[in-house]
């Protein structure tokens, strides 16, 4: 069996060789980058949702909203900005720009069409925002049009739906005597 190679800056001391460390897909925003990542879009979410309600967002807000400290803010309202999707003052309001609007506008979008068909099955308000934050940023543009194609299908449609959610509770009842 060969032996690894000696170390150059090292001598007499081998080098471990090892597979090159795997990167994540999407760390950060990055300018030109094809899609935000998760974080990125709750940010902008959340900042979205700030104007929208109030006309201005500021650090500290994002900060409480998020449930983070506001130097974490700071320093992601930073790299949004770097990465061309708001505009940050130091001790201003943030500002989004076109493309950190489009962002927001996008996940506000997904966030209620996932709502509306977890809505039309039935489940509480706390199951559908849990799984809504899981979901909202994974799911593709396919996936999410379908979704809501399959709402319209529903709404459309109320004795199927009620059918449906009868079945739900055959199930339900069916799980619950049995002991599962």
């Amino acid at each position: 069996m060969p032996r690894p190679p000696q170390n150059p800056a090292k001598p007499g001391r081998r080098v471990r060789e090892t597979a090159p460390p795997v990167r994540p897909l999407r760390q950060r925003a990055r300018p030109g980058a094809a899609r935000p990542t998760r974080s990125t879009e709750d940010y902008l979410e959340r900042i979205g949702e700030l104007i929208d309600r109030q006309g201005f967002a500021r650090v500290g807000d994002v900060a409480a909203i998020l449930e983070v400290s506001q130097p974490s803010v700071t320093a992601m309202v930073q790299r949004l900005a770097e990465g061309g999707y708001l505009h940050y003052e130091k001790y201003r309001g943030l500002m989004l720009t076109a493309a950190g609007r489009a962002v927001a506008d996008r996940i506000k979008d997904r966030h209620l069409t996932l709502k509306r068909f977890l809505s039309l099955l039935g489940l509480d308000e706390q199951t559908q925002e849990d799984d809504i934050e899981g979901w909202e940023h994974c799911l593709s543009a396919a996936t999410i049009e379908c979704l809501s194609d399959l709402a319209d299908f529903l709404e459309a449609r109320p004795e199927l739906l009620q059918a449906f959610r009868g079945r739900e509770r055959v199930v339900a009842r069916r799980s619950s005597s049995s002991g599962r």
